[in-house]
């Protein structure tokens, strides 16, 4: 499976709310927004699987080979991207700025002391 960027993701956040927690097994999933038309797919698209979630929400794709979670899609506007920032080959080139849904946050890990803004919900987007 392989992607590429064209352009520098927009931002970046970590989410903490428990759909991130159940689908990563991780205590956040750290994403990126990638501008409008810079996502593009280059190989492996046959072995892509998706999780549209009950309710609503961005689809969830991720590798059918592997399992790794890859990125996010708006359903109904499938230029709203956010990419798993540990899906790319090397250093994504940006760092989170922000952590979401932090009344969510596992008990079992604390949140980090590192002075990034916290939502208790989702932020806005920029």
């Amino acid at each position: 499976m392989r992607f590429e960027v064209s352009e520098p993701l927009m931002s970046a956040i970590y989410c903490h709310c428990t759909r991130c927690q159940h689908r990563t097994g991780t205590a956040a999933s750290a994403s990126g927004t990638a501008a409008p038309g810079s996502f593009r797919l280059v190989k492996g698209e046959d072995r892509l699987g998706v999780w549209r979630p009950e309710g609503g929400g961005y689809d969830k794709w991720f590798c059918g080979a592997c399992g790794s979670a890859l990125f996010s899609r708006h359903p109904e506007d499938e230029s709203r991207i956010g990419v798993r920032l540990g899906a790319f080959d090397g250093d994504p080139g940006i760092r989170p700025s922000a952590r979401q849904f932090v009344a969510y946050a596992a008990p079992w890990e604390p949140i980090p002391d590192d002075d990034l803004p916290r939502y208790p919900e989702g932020r806005i987007a920029d």
